[in-house]
């Protein structure tokens, strides 16, 4: 490299970056949006528009011990159902403040799905395809990140916290893999610069210039994905302060419930009020294959205040009308109860629920049997549900992309937006 080359040889502050947006490919990195354009918060989300947040269950949450519970059947359960805001509709007896949000829920009680096991009912129940087909799908997070996130936002447009998906990207590429976060939803200790402004600006020019360099003979994927990696940490040095909670948290804690999965709730509503479009909270313990109601039990005095409180702090902000919430796990649970105490992997007939942006809350769809052993009403599959919610937030389901050559379409063949649940 000549050190005394011309003006014109060197290349831009800002020329790199854009550039590092459009050769990026490769290895896992996150969707940070453009590097160069910082619009303020409110210009931001009214923008953006739609945004979504998805409440993931991992291990699956057994459909008759939460929404649509039997008693007085053999499979009922001790937990008993109370009425709610809604006439006729009835939940579990541990989700009392939720029974008051029934007025913006859509309780799909019909879900037939295909893949019965965690890691592929977890890739299957975040791409709406099977894992064992070659082509690498997009999540959801991703899918919404590519066509309602903003190219030239500060933030990450798909953010997750704790247990969640395991697809990432897929065909869309690394431009659009999800920032993760653990289980309280902090960023690691190691984001706090230990040098100054002035210094680490000073370190960085001098490795884009670097890279720039050793760019124009070396074009592999992975050397371009390494530098949109490296652009990704210094985007979250700047944009940490929002992922911040320490002073609000305070505040908002009674409410959403003093817990991990309570705070990363409420950094969700933050997130999607400062413009992400996709945000996903996973909550953990539902794989109760023993003691299915002590692990229920204490899972829904966790979810109930938590969710509860973020559908009331997006309605209360005017964001529940453009911010679709979606709960769900990989697996619904059987209806008979096992030796243990404890309901299996069952996908012939389980629960999902929705509210908010574009779906009619105050609603059930489809039915079960009088035992939850079979779909009486209204079947919905994987990719009937994620029709239905791209359709909500104005995404085309019949999207196509190109994997190489081959066309792929956002949802399978024959998936359908149920209609009667689209406001």
């Amino acid at each position: 490299m000549n050190p005394f080359c011309s003006k014109r040889e060197h290349i831009s502050r800002r020329a790199f970056l854009k550039g590092s947006l459009c050769t990026a490919g490769g290895l896992v990195v996150a969707n940070w949006g453009g590097l160069v354009h910082s619009p303020t918060i409110a210009a931001d989300v009214e923008r953006r528009g739609k945004r979504c947040i998805l409440l993931w269950m991992n291990g699956g949450a057994s459909q008759i011990d939460t929404f649509d519970l039997k008693p007085g059947r053999p499979t009922g359960g001790p937990f008993r159902p109370i009425a709610t805001r809604v006439p006729g509709i009835q939940i579990c007896e541990y989700l009392p403040r939720l029974a008051q949000h029934t007025d913006k829920l859509a309780v799909i009680r019909s879900m037939r799905t295909e893949s019965p096991d965690h890691p592929d009912g977890i890739y299957h129940m975040h791409t709406c395809y099977k894992m064992a087909e070659r082509t690498p799908h997009p999540e959801i997070g991703a899918m919404v990140a590519k066509y309602l996130g903003r190219i030239d936002a500060d933030l990450p447009s798909f953010v997750r916290m704790g247990p969640t998906g395991n697809a990432g990207a897929g065909y869309l590429g690394p431009q659009y893999e999800p920032f993760s976060l653990g289980r309280d939803g902090k960023l690691s200790y190691f984001t706090t610069p230990y040098v100054d402004a002035a210094a680490e600006q000073r370190r960085g020019d001098l490795w884009r210039l670097l890279e720039t360099e050793f760019a124009r003979d070396h074009h592999a994927e992975p050397f371009a994905s390494h530098r949109l990696a490296k652009e990704r940490a210094w985007r979250l040095l700047r944009a940490k302060s929002i992922f911040d909670t320490s002073k609000d948290w305070p505040e908002v804690c009674e409410r959403y419930g003093n817990t991990d999965f309570g705070r990363c709730c409420f950094l969700a509503r933050k997130l999607v009020e400062a413009g992400v479009a996709f945000v996903e909270v996973g909550q953990d313990n539902y794989d109760s294959h023993a003691d299915n109601f002590v692990c229920h039990k204490a899972n829904m005095q966790v979810l109930d205040p938590a969710w509860s409180a973020l559908l009331e702090d997006l309605d209360a902000r005017g964001l529940l009308q453009d911010t679709l919430v979606i709960w769900m796990g990989e697996v619904g649970r059987t209806p008979y109860i096992n030796n243990r105490a404890g309901r299996d992997h069952y996908i012939r007939a389980w629960t999902i629920v929705l509210a908010g942006g574009g779906i009619k809350g105050g609603q059930v769809y489809g039915a079960t049997d009088a035992d939850g052993k079979e779909v009486k009403d209204n079947p919905v599959s994987e990719g009937d549900l994620f029709a239905t919610i791209y359709t909500a937030l104005g995404i085309n389901p019949r999207t196509k992309h190109y994997v190489g050559t081959r066309p792929v379409w956002a949802t399978p063949e024959g998936s359908r937006p149920i209609r009667e649940l689209l406001a």
